[in-house]
């Protein structure tokens, strides 16, 4: 254990394990976790878990019983309470009291409960609680994407009356109750961290004090970059590569459509590999658009399905470029750290977390948000230009998970 330190008992919580959920925030809490071991803390992870545990217990162990997982659920989605009341009051608050953690740092409360804070605070008063901000769920009912529901309009702010529109079995007095108890629960938190500024901004314009909320970018491992990938003769930087869900907020029909809208003669020269799943659990009309579009397109996607964290930097090196085409505003997407860790540019819908990590013309381009005629235009400019390298060259590395630890330990140290 690190003496030096003034907190040494660290707690990481997050709403999913690695290895059974692939989300960016499982995988940035997990990573922090492990550095903090390695920087010689004494320090757990609580992953939640949606399997049932042998026996029917509350907690189950895995990795020599360093990683706890937490079987619970939500029972109350639109105030983010845990279904099992007794999990939170009684086996969660005597897990505290039996670890002694000195700070609790919280990835999440989806599928768990954002009462967890409350009863940190009241079985140990003097532990800190540090708050990693990953989405918006707390401003957003609507899965916490912040744009209107059955339409892909964003939303700029969140007001009780404009939520209702959305969904009118609510009141405006529900929204307002909703976001008043949140904000209580969140006012028992030390310090918030935020990924992006613009994820920061959008929390402090919630409710959020100020001086209770830093930037600290989630972390990767350490790098010196990737190569360019090898060109044969006559070949272009064409090969683009998708990561993450396959569903309606992420923006794939966009992608497809971009490339469907290619002239012949540019289609010749890219290629688009999709690396992502869940496209069987989103609606018929989803499903059947992306469905006909690949079959329109069957020369120039391949579909690979779900990776692994560590399978990376292999399918990076096989791509010049990244294109990330959501039409929700984003945070802070990991997989752009990813590709900045291994020299690979980025394309974006130029909104939100997205937009701010990715410098139009320098590290990547923007397309116009939802836009699949832009998209289009931007895949042309991409391969037409002589920039690559020059992108390639002007990627700063990304913070590595050691440097991101520490600035978290500082983080600590100060409140």
């Amino acid at each position: 254990m690190n003496k030096g330190m003034k907190h040494n008992r660290i707690l990481v919580v997050a709403h999913g394990h690695p290895d059974h959920s692939k989300g960016g925030a499982e995988v940035a809490a997990y990573n922090l976790y492990k550095e903090y071991e390695a920087m010689g803390l004494d320090c757990l992870f609580l992953a939640r878990s949606g399997d049932s545990s042998h026996g029917g217990s509350v907690f189950s162990t895995r990795n020599d019983g360093r990683e706890i997982l937490f079987h619970t659920s939500i029972g109350d989605w639109f105030n983010l309470r845990c279904a099992q009341s007794r999990h939170m009051t009684e086996y969660f608050a005597d897990f505290l009291r039996r670890y002694q953690p000195t700070v609790v740092h919280f990835h999440h409360y989806a599928h768990m409960g954002v009462e967890m804070l409350r009863v940190v605070r009241n079985a140990l008063p003097e532990t800190k609680i540090l708050f990693t901000l990953h989405e918006y769920m707390a401003i957003c009912f609507n899965n916490g994407q912040m744009v209107k529901k059955g339409s892909t309009k964003l939303c700029y702010e969140s007001n009780p009356v404009d939520c209702a529109k959305c969904f009118p079995e609510k009141s405006s007095a529900d929204f307002f109750m909703r976001k008043q108890y949140l904000q209580s629960m969140f006012a028992l938190v030390d310090m918030f961290i935020s990924p992006s500024h613009f994820l920061l901004d959008r929390y402090k314009a919630w409710g959020i004090p100020e001086e209770k909320l830093v930037m600290i970018e989630n972390g990767q491992p350490a790098s010196h970059g990737d190569a360019p990938r090898t060109l044969v003769d006559g070949e272009v930087r064409g090969r683009f590569a998708f990561f993450g869900q396959i569903n309606p907020f992420k923006g794939v029909d966009v992608l497809l459509q971009a490339f469907a809208a290619l002239p012949d003669e540019v289609k010749e020269l890219v290629h688009l590999d999709i690396h992502g799943a869940n496209l069987d659990m989103q609606e018929a009309t989803f499903q059947g658009k992306i469905k006909d579009l690949l079959d329109e397109l069957k020369d120039v996607v391949t579909v690979h399905g779900s990776y692994e964290p560590h399978e990376m930097p292999r399918l990076l090196k096989e791509c010049d470029w990244m294109i990330i085409p959501s039409i929700w505003w984003e945070n802070s997407p990991m997989v752009i750290q990813e590709a900045y860790n291994h020299g690979r540019p980025v394309i974006s819908a130029d909104i939100g977390g997205m937009a701010e990590k990715i410098i139009d013309g320098v590290t990547g381009y923007h397309f116009r948000r939802g836009s699949y005629q832009s998209l289009a235009t931007v895949i042309e400019l991409a391969i037409s230009e002589a920039k690559w390298n020059d992108f390639h060259n002007n990627i700063v590395r990304p913070i590595t998970i050691s440097e991101c630890a520490r600035a978290h330990i500082e983080v600590l140290d100060n409140v």
